[in-house]
């Protein structure tokens, strides 16, 4: 099998970070915590290769009440080290005047997606001032990430985790590919599990989650692998471990395949 893509890995440089934050890494990945405080593209490259990681896609997150501050231009900034280092832009409505004219900065910057996270920023993806940056992802082909279930960090609101909202968003804008990370984790996987069945347009990643349980929560994972995408949440979980676990489920090797990789390298339009 060619190299994996994780489709979704976190900006580790700590100092972005509350102190808290590197606690929990420590406690779910105690082994990778030597790249956090050394967070280099270097490192993280031959990290990469030693997982069988291909590409991985950097996250930015803005939420400095909850978790902390990773601007896009620090994400952009890493990833220019490489190729194989997508940068994701964020958008905070709390903290940007103008979600638009940020966009359209960011994607002169470089960036490949967008990532909102309404559970750590406390908005609902269908505030209105966000529509504007939706369509121009739209007109863009960049794909939007979006936090769907719920989130154990203290001062985050679950309720904005709710997938029917990406829903929503997929029903006004049906071109524009969506991506729900954690798949409703916690209280909506048959819900998130029905939208991707539904909607043409909207994925899963599978970050965050314990890989084991995987067909637990998605029992129709592969009559819907098409629909499905590798992520880790990395540093939280280890990139190798997670491969390795998700290549022992009772998948075919085409679901594997497409999952591990294929799926991604349509969205982000890397073939």
């Amino acid at each position: 099998m060619e190299g994996v893509i994780d489709i979704h890995t976190h900006y580790a440089a700590e100092s972005c970070w509350q102190p808290w934050v590197k606690e929990w890494w420590i406690k779910m990945n105690k082994e990778d915590i030597w790249i956090v405080e050394n967070y280099t593209p270097e490192n993280m490259l031959k990290y990469m290769d030693e997982a069988g990681v291909e590409y991985a896609v950097v996250l930015a997150e803005r939420a400095p009440n909850v978790t902390g501050d990773t601007p896009t231009e620090a994400v952009v900034e890493f990833c220019k080290a490489s190729k194989r280092l997508i940068p994701f832009a964020n958008i905070n409505p709390h903290l940007s005047s103008y979600p638009y004219k940020d966009m359209m900065r960011y994607i002169k910057m470089g960036v490949k997606g967008l990532k909102l996270h309404p559970v750590h920023m406390c908005f609902e993806i269908t505030d209105k001032r966000l529509y504007p940056v939706y369509y121009i992802c739209q007109e863009e082909g960049l794909p939007v990430m979006i936090h769907a279930g719920t989130s154990i960090f203290p001062g985050a609101k679950d309720k904005y985790g709710n997938p029917h909202y990406v829903n929503e968003i997929a029903e006004d804008f049906p071109e524009l590919v969506l991506i729900m990370c954690h798949g409703g984790r916690g209280f909506w996987y048959q819900d998130a599990q029905f939208i991707v069945r539904h909607r043409k347009n909207v994925y899963i990643d599978i970050s965050g989650l314990p890989v084991k349980k995987l067909l637990d929560y998605f029992p129709q994972m592969e009559r819907l692998k098409e629909k499905f995408l590798f992520g880790t949440d990395w540093p939280g979980v280890p990139i190798k471990r997670a491969i390795e676990e998700f290549t022992q489920l009772p998948l075919s090797d085409e679901a594997k395949r497409l999952i591990l990789r294929e799926n991604a390298l349509k969205i982000l339009k890397l073939v």
